[in-house]
Order: C-alpha cells, then sequence, then structure tokens
C-alpha cells in the first residue's frame, strides 16, 4: 500500500519532462506548469506555421492523404478533360486571331501551377471564349506578342490585387451586369463563326455587324459541303448532350442498365472530340481520294514552345507604347478572368469555402508561367471544370493528367526525330537505361509515342474550319444564362436595365465598355436607392385621455435602432427635417438611436438633445411626447375608447 500511494503521488507531482525529484513539491508543480505553457505555446506556433503552409501552398493540405485509389480518378479525369480540351483549345485560339499552336499552348502550364496553388480540385485553367475574344482586338492588329504580354499582365496585375486584399472590386461586377456581358460575348463570338461554318473565304472583324455584312454579300460564295457538315457537328454536339442527360434515366442496379448509362454518359462526354475527329478523318479520307470540299485548319507549327522571358518591346514599340494601346483591357482582363475562376470554385465546392485570394494567386501564377511559354490570358473553363467534376475527380492532381496530352501532341516529327531518335526523351524518362529490359522498354515507348504523334499531327492539318465554328457555335448557345435573365425579370424588373445596357454596349463597343456601362448604370441604381431610401410608415391609432386643450398632435418619430452609420449630408437633412416641423408645431422624436449617427446629427444642432428617446415600447414614448407638448395629466392609450372626453388621432412612425 505504501508503494503504491508513493508511487501515485510521484506520479502526482512529477511531469514527464522533469528529471530531478530532489527538487520541493511546489518548485516541480511551478516547473511543470511553466514547462507546459512552453509547450503549449510550442504547439500553437507549429499550428500556425501549418496553416499559413497551407495557405500558400494548398496542396500541402491534401497532399499527405493522396490515396492510390484517388490517382485513378484523377487520371480518368484529367486524360478526358485534356482530350476535350484539344479541340477547344484551337477553336479558342482561331477565335483569339492567333495560329491553332498557341491555343494549345495556353493549356499547358496552367495544369501544373494550379496543383500547386490552387484549391479547388474541380477547377479547370485554360483557353476560353472571353478570353479568347477580348485578346482579338490585340492579336489580330499587332500579332501574338500582344497576346502573350497581355497574358503576362494579367498574372502580375492578379497577383497585386491579391496581395493588396483587392479582390472586392470583382464584387462591382454585379449578376445583371455579368449576363449580360456573357450574352453579348457569345452572340458576338457566334457571329464571327458563321463565315467559317458557311465555308465562306472572306476576311472581316470579329464585330457582330461587320460579321453579317460580310455573310449577306457573300451569299452567293456559300460553300454547301462546309454548310452540311457544320450543320451535322451542331446536331451531333447536341445529340450528344441529350445522351448524356438521358444516361441518368438508365441508372440501375443491373449491369445491363450500368453499361447503357456509362456508354451514354461517354458519348456525351465525348462529343467535341468525336466530333473532331470523325470530321478530320472525313476530310482525310476524301482528300486521299482527290476531293477537298471543306476548309481545312492546315498546318499546325509543332515542336514545344520555346520557354522565354516574354518580350516587353518591339522594333516600333516601347513596353509604355504597348500598354497604352491595350488601355483598360489591363485591368478588365484580369478582373473578368479572377470573376469567371471564383464563380466555377463556388459552383463546383459545394457547401465549401472559397479562397478567392488564393484563387487570384494561383490564377496570377498561372498567367505569369503560361506567358513563358506562349500562352494567350486564361480563366476558368465552366465547360471543363464541370467534364473533370462528373468524372469524378478528387484533387487538383488531376490537371496533371491533363497537361500531358498537350505535351505529347504538339511534337511534330521532325522535332520527335531530333529529341528522340537516339536518346531517351528527357521529358518523359529521367533515367538511364542499363538493363536489356529496360532498353526494350525505351524502344517501345519510342515507338508508341512515334505512332501516336504521326497520326495526331497529321490530324491536326485536317480539322475542317467548320467543324470548329459548329462546335463553338454550339457552346455559346448553352453560355447565355437564359434561366437568370427570366429569373432577374421575376424578381426585380429593374435590373434588367444594367442587363441590358451591358449587352447592347458589349455587343457594339467592346467587352471592356460594355462591363463599365453596366458597372456605371448599377451604380447609379445603387447611389439613387441610397440618397432616396424607401421609408415604411407604420400608422398608429391612438387615444388621448384627459385632454385639457383640444388640439392636434401628430407627432414625427422616427426609429434609429437599425441605424449605426449616418454621414454628414444625412446627418445634416435631420436636422433641416426637425427645423421644419418647428415651423409647424409638430413634435419631432429620434427614438432608440445609437451612439454613432446620434453624435454626428447633435454637431449639425445640439438642441436636438430634446428629440432623443429610448423608452422600450413605442406606446411609452408617444405617452411621454404627449403628455410634455399637451399637459401633465395626458395619457395615451392605443387602440381604446372608453372616456368620454377623449380625441382620436393617427401617429406616424418612420422605421
Amino acid at each position: 500500500m505504501r508503494n503504491s500511494g508513493s508511487m501515485a503521488k510521484s506520479k502526482a507531482i512529477t511531469h514527464p519532462r522533469i528529471q530531478d525529484e530532489k527538487l520541493p513539491v511546489e518548485t516541480q508543480k511551478s516547473l511543470k506548469e511553466t514547462k507546459c505553457d512552453d509547450f503549449q505555446r510550442k504547439s500553437c506556433s507549429n499550428c500556425s506555421l501549418k496553416m499559413m503552409l497551407h495557405k500558400i501552398l494548398p496542396f500541402t493540405k491534401w497532399a499527405p492523404y493522396y490515396k492510390p485509389s484517388h490517382l485513378l480518378r484523377d487520371f480518368i479525369a484529367g486524360i478526358t478533360v485534356g482530350l476535350m480540351a484539344i479541340p477547344q483549345g484551337i477553336a479558342y485560339a482561331n477565335v483569339a486571331g492567333l495560329e491553332p499552336q498557341y491555343g494549345l499552348y495556353s493549356t499547358i502550364m496552367p495544369c501544373f501551377v494550379y496543383i500547386i496553388f490552387g484549391g479547388c480540385k474541380d477547377t479547370t485553367l485554360g483557353p476560353t471564349a472571353i478570353m479568347a475574344l477580348m485578346t482579338y482586338p490585340y492579336a489580330s492588329t499587332y500579332g501574338p506578342l500582344y497576346a502573350v504580354l497581355l497574358c503576362f499582365l494579367s498574372g502580375v496585375v492578379m497577383i497585386l490585387l491579391a496581395f493588396f486584399q483587392l479582390g472586392f472590386l470583382v464584387d462591382f461586377i454585379s449578376l445583371p451586369v455579368t449576363v449580360g456581358f456573357t450574352a453579348a460575348a457569345a452572340f458576338t463570338i457566334a457571329s464571327a463563326q458563321i463565315k467559317n461554318f458557311l465555308g465562306l473565304k472572306v476576311k472581316s472583324s470579329n464585330a457582330v455587324v461587320d460579321s453579317w455584312l460580310t455573310v449577306f454579300q457573300n451569299l452567293d460564295k456559300i460553300s454547301w459541303p462546309d454548310t452540311i457538315l457544320g450543320i451535322c457537328t451542331i446536331a451531333a454536339l447536341l445529340l450528344g448532350r441529350y445522351l448524356k442527360l438521358k444516361s441518368q434515366t438508365f441508372q440501375g442496379e443491373k449491369i445491363t442498365q450500368k453499361v447503357i448509362s456509362h456508354s451514354l454518359w461517354l458519348i456525351g462526354l465525348s462529343g467535341n472530340a468525336i466530333v473532331v475527329i470523325c470530321g478530320s478523318l472525313l476530310a482525310y479520307f476524301l482528300s486521299q481520294n482527290g476531293i477537298s470540299p471543306f476548309i481545312l485548319t492546315g498546318n499546325v507549327n509543332g515542336g514545344l514552345p520555346p520557354i522565354e522571358i516574354p518580350k516587353f518591346s518591339t522594333s516600333n514599340d516601347t513596353f509604355i507604347k504597348i500598354v497604352e494601346n491595350m488601355g483598360i483591357s489591363v485591368i478588365s482582363v484580369p478582373l473578368i478572368s479572377i470573376m469567371e475562376t471564383i464563380a466555377i470554385g463556388k459552383a463546383f465546392e459545394k457547401g465549401k469555402s472559397v479562397d478567392a485570394t488564393q484563387e487570384m494567386i494561383a490564377l496570377g501564377w498561372s498567367n505569369i508561367a503560361g506567358a513563358f511559354v506562349s500562352s494567350m490570358p486564361i480563366s476558368g473553363s465552366f465547360t471543363r471544370s464541370a467534364i473533370n467534376n462528373s468524372s469524378g475527380v478528387k484533387t487538383p492532381l488531376g490537371g496533371l493528367f491533363t497537361g500531358k496530352p498537350f505535351i505529347i501532341f504538339i511534337f511534330t516529327r521532325k522535332s520527335f526525330h531530333r529529341h528522340f531518335k537516339y536518346n531517351t526523351p528527357h521529358i518523359l524518362v529521367k533515367y538511364k537505361f542499363k538493363t536489356k529490359f529496360n532498353k526494350i522498354f525505351a524502344h517501345t515507348l519510342r515507338l508508341l509515342v512515334l505512332m501516336a504523334l504521326s497520326f495526331l499531327t497529321s490530324l491536326f492539318f485536317y480539322i475542317p474550319k467548320a467543324t470548329l465554328a459548329g462546335l463553338i457555335i454550339t457552346a455559346m448557345i448553352f453560355m447565355v444564362e437564359y434561366h437568370t435573365i427570366r429569373v432577374i425579370w421575376q424578381t426585380k424588373k429593374s435590373d434588367v436595365v444594367p442587363l441590358f445596357s451591358a449587352f447592347f454596349s458589349s455587343l457594339y463597343f467592346g467587352i471592356e465598355v460594355g462591363i463599365g456601362v453596366g458597372i456605371a448604370i448599377n451604380l447609379c441604381f445603387v447611389l439613387y436607392g441610397i440618397a432616396r431610401p424607401s421609408i415604411k410608415m407604420t400608422w398608429l391609432t391612438t387615444i388621448i385621455q384627459n385632454v385639457k386643450e383640444k388640439k392636434d398632435y401628430n407627432p414625427v418619430i422616427i426609429d434609429g435602432s437599425n441605424v449605426y452609420k449616418i454621414d454628414s449630408t444625412t446627418a445634416k437633412g435631420i436636422a433641416s427635417l426637425h427645423d421644419d416641423l418647428k415651423v409647424r408645431e409638430q413634435k419631432f422624436v429620434l427614438w432608440k438611436w445609437n451612439e454613432s449617427p446620434v453624435r454626428t446629427i447633435l454637431n449639425f444642432n445640439e438642441k436636438m438633445k430634446k428629440c432623443l428617446r429610448y423608452e422600450e415600447k413605442l406606446e411609452e414614448t408617444i405617452n411621454e411626447s404627449a403628455r410634455l407638448s399637451i399637459g401633465e395629466n395626458t395619457s395615451v392609450q392605443e387602440f381604446s375608447n372608453n372616456n368620454s372626453n377623449e380625441q382620436l388621432t393617427n401617429y406616424p412612425h418612420a422605421v
């Protein structure tokens, strides 16, 4: 018993980190508490460092818990998105007025950079329709250098906005403005593709009016094979979307139902790739027989893009002159890109919080890194992100497999032979093959990649422009938010004004002007509501009893319980209202006003202290103010009629 007691006593007073048991008990207790506090402080410090690391590098949050089962899902999702993004990249490069390879270059770096800095697993970065449209005026006029430099500057602006916590600027682009300029962008892009859709070999700008004038002036030059191919492309893509939706009706426990459901879903998912491959094969086989009915994309320059610093000047223009030529686009392009990307993150995170600042950092570094490989401005793609989500992606690592097809596909035969003829490709294989088995594996790898590249580079040449035009027009049909427009009309009809202002301004003057006009009109509505707020008047029917002198008593009472701050203009208006009511011999009461607005009001008129009332109930305030104004024996009773000597009065109460 004595031994166990001494052991218990020893355990009670000895901390594991205290080795000297000869110290007094009180000293040991004090030392124990001190060391525990130090331990807790170090733990908190470690936690804060860990949180900071997760904040700066979000991949450290999920990487330690990555499971082998996630790899397969990320691989499937990444490859699916990559194969879909190839035709989209070529198509959007065409929209931006660039050669097809620039659309492929724009998808390489963002896929890898977002793995490190991105926080939303479903978000996929790359070229988009709106970014391509906003790049077109500079790429078509000044060349690819402007597009690459705009990409770099957009990334720098995004990083600065994130550093100074200025992401709230995106909030000024309200929903009606966003819907308006997005619809205008969709209509502009679709209009610009009409000439390719009809097979017209004419040049025109991307402006809506010019595009349609060109079409009507050249109706006799329409190429019917291209037109029919374009119509078939749109019909096939719409059918694919229908099959994808229809696949949900076949879900069940039976194997047959699962096979049908997954087959329809896969066909609908691969619609873009299927129509491009089918159109290219058709053009290829016809050309082998000496028939060339379609306008083709033509040569796609091969080889990996040179990794180099973007050029900040040309032989004719300095950097300052280039920035002046870009104008407001240096600000509008990154803002629109941020808005698109954050909206995608919120749409697919399903209740999880989205760190807007971190998304700006990821997007900024993606644009900066992309500029070193000749990328045009990029942002989050809603279509590819939706495919990523539906494919079951688990982490942002899916971007690794999205980017790999582009590194492989953009090689030409010439560049391939230069890198692969005698040496193992350093991009794909980093280790030397010393054993016989490894050498066989290396040669097999070379052969498979050579066969794939030989086929795909030829395939790019035979992509009909009508097929790409049909693909883009179909995407633009579903880019317009028809449901949101109807909801805006049903809920608040005044929001239709900035919506259509942004739409028509973007349509005729460009996206930047349209956004500015929409924001300005929307701010006018907001400022008007602040300057002329709606006031709810509550009329209280009461009875003043024991009135010695029969006269009207109609006080004006303003409830300030929900007013926490006012400016000098509002305070001046309240003081003027007090003076006007005083001339009319009406009582003015400020009921339950908070300290900050009261201080502002009293700076204009200290005599308004007498107007302040803080009774719990409104009836008590009316009773007290009536007693002071009419007489000592006056009392107020709401909705009562039990005294012969009484006067019925209505009390306005402004809330």
